[in-house]
């Protein structure tokens, strides 16, 4: 679950940007990352040198990470300095100012495309 002030800065999702078979092998990993646990969010990001990391929202009593924010997270700890993509699988239409804001963090111009739980692509962010 989001803290109010995250959810109440979601980013604007734009029309959906054709996926390259890169961005598309982040839905898979981000639904999987979701599925996993059964979690409300799964998130995958691509690193600079083409690595892949996914994870899946945490919401424990002392701690709340959303996905992507946990994505970006493990990239950094593995040394990644820049991102080429990212995907958040999730039930909203929007994307949540939190993982915005990290992947933004590394990368003013990779795009951010958020699927549904089926896979399908709603939309892309790309600012």
């Amino acid at each position: 679950m989001l803290e109010p002030s995250a959810a109440a800065s979601r980013a604007p999702v734009g029309a959906a940007a054709e996926l390259d078979a890169e961005d598309s092998k982040l839905v898979v990993l981000a639904r999987g990352a979701r599925a996993r646990i059964g979690a409300v969010e799964g998130a995958a990001v691509r690193d600079q040198d083409g690595r892949t990391y996914a994870a899946a929202s945490v919401a424990l009593p002392s701690l709340t990470v959303t996905a992507l924010q946990l994505a970006v997270a493990s990239a950094v700890a593995a040394g990644a300095t820049r991102l080429e993509a990212a995907v958040v699988v999730t039930e909203a239409s929007t994307l949540d100012g939190a993982g915005h804001a990290a992947v933004r963090d590394l990368s003013t111009d990779a795009p951010v495309h958020v699927a549904a739980p089926d896979g399908s692509v709603l939309g892309t962010v790309t600012q």
